[in-house]
């Protein structure tokens, strides 16, 4: 029975620890990795970045030696757009192609002039605060902690420069399926959404769900099951079937 690794990337302000849960709620054939990005969880005395292409190179150095097989990719927002950036560092750094990228919860790399004119100038801690009630995914009471906003403005800070200054490369189409989640009442249209499919030579996949911004959350057990579906199609494309 083959075993795929899911590299998992968080959003803006989270620990790759966002997808802990995840671990106990996949078939067995699906180990899910956690990535931690520097300056968070395990990795919080590192310094933040800001350079996404740097990042995203620093990355797929760490994450080559822990590739044991098939592996597929999956960020949200701007995990989704690292995930993409990764996988294009790792396939320049010689490692094999994955089944899939997963990119969730963000308008395709081509379509970001919204969030240039958002993110590209560093915000105000108010500035942040009323991003993170927007988004709807922050309770009240971890808004009036002072002590965990003095822990995660920095890094909500700096992942959103990340964002704002990334800058598209065109590059040759990945050769792996891509699959695309979004959320029906999420910033990110689906115009914005069905532009992904021009990074990919390979199958591509669309998915709507309902929700917000944090629809990966709301609908955990949906995304989920989009997931192990999209996956386990792709490794049967690759003739390694999968038991369920």
């Amino acid at each position: 029975m083959a075993n795929v690794q899911l590299f998992c990337l968080p959003y803006s302000g989270a620990s790759a620890m966002v997808y802990s849960r995840w671990r106990r709620a996949v078939p067995a054939w699906l180990s899910v990795v956690p990535v931690e990005l520097p300056g968070r969880g395990a990795r919080l005395g590192e310094a933040l970045q800001t350079d996404m292409h740097a990042l995203a190179r620093q990355l797929a150095r760490e994450v080559l030696p822990r590739i044991t097989g098939p592996y597929a990719v999956f960020g949200h927002s701007l995990g989704a757009l690292l995930a993409f950036e990764m996988v294009h560092a790792l396939r320049e750094g010689g490692a094999p192609q994955p089944l899939a990228l997963i990119a969730s919860g963000t308008a395709a790399p081509t379509r970001r002039e919204d969030y240039e004119r958002g993110f590209a100038d560093p915000k105000s801690d108010d500035e942040l605060k009323a991003q993170l009630r927007d988004l709807q995914g922050t309770p009240p009471e971890v808004l009036a902690n002072q002590e965990l906003m003095e822990l995660t403005l920095p890094i909500l800070r700096a992942d959103f420069l990340m964002c704002g200054r990334y800058q598209y490369r065109a590059r040759p189409p990945l050769t792996c399926a891509l699959h695309v989640l979004g959320g029906a009442d999420d910033r990110a249209s689906q115009e914005q959404l069905v532009a992904w499919q021009q990074e990919g030579q390979g199958s591509f996949t669309l998915d709507m769900l309902p929700g917000g911004h944090f629809f990966i959350h709301e609908h955990e057990a949906k995304v989920l099951r989009l997931l192990k579906a999209n996956l386990d199609e792709s490794v049967r494309h690759d003739r390694a079937p999968l038991s369920a």
